[in-house]
């Protein structure tokens, strides 16, 4: 089995880690913490396909860096979509989510601030990879919960089948491989 798969976005060049997903295929893993160069690249490159919008909702935890450089370099707010409910959270709203890269189904929780700021809102959902397109409709129950207008889905890469999506822009396709 290959070890490494070279990927090429943004100008930039990673050796992502390949992982078993069983029945013959893998996916190469893309982890953006820690690689400051590889999130101010990306959110750069994915605000230019990116439509008019007013804040950002990624959920925890890999789309924390990149929504967070997206809301730098944009100078708009953005919100996080937490996998469990904090203290602080008054009265969340939350929606059921199965991602190709955990384990078990888990949630996803907004709290009435965080739901608040989206409300009538242009938002633009941004994460570092789509998949199975999962956790990107899960983000999309909790926007439409919150009263927020959805304007555009965006990811660094896009992952087997989602590279075929047309209602979502991405900066690179990654394949599953064959193992």
């Amino acid at each position: 089995m290959m070890e490494t798969y070279t990927l090429k976005v943004a100008g930039l060049s990673r050796e992502l880690p390949v992982c078993s997903i069983g029945n013959d295929l893998a996916f190469a893993a893309f982890i953006m913490f820690s690689d400051v160069e590889m999130t101010i690249a990306a959110a750069g490159e994915l605000l230019k396909k990116a439509p008019e919008f007013d804040v950002i909702l990624t959920s925890e935890a890999k789309g924390i860096p990149l929504a967070y450089e997206a809301a730098r370099q944009s100078g708009k707010n953005y919100v996080v979509a937490r996998k469990s409910v904090k203290l602080y959270m008054k009265d969340p709203v939350s929606v059921n989510v199965k991602s190709i890269t955990t384990a078990e189904e888990q949630m996803l929780y907004l709290s009435a601030d965080d739901a608040a700021l989206l409300r009538g809102k242009r938002v633009l959902i941004l994460d570092d990879v789509i998949s199975t397109g999962e956790s990107l409709s899960a983000l999309e129950d909790l926007l439409r919960t919150a009263g927020g207008e959805l304007v555009g889905k965006g990811a660094v890469l896009a992952e087997g089948d989602a590279a075929e999506r047309d209602d979502i822009f991405f900066l690179e396709k990654l394949p599953l491989l064959k193992i």
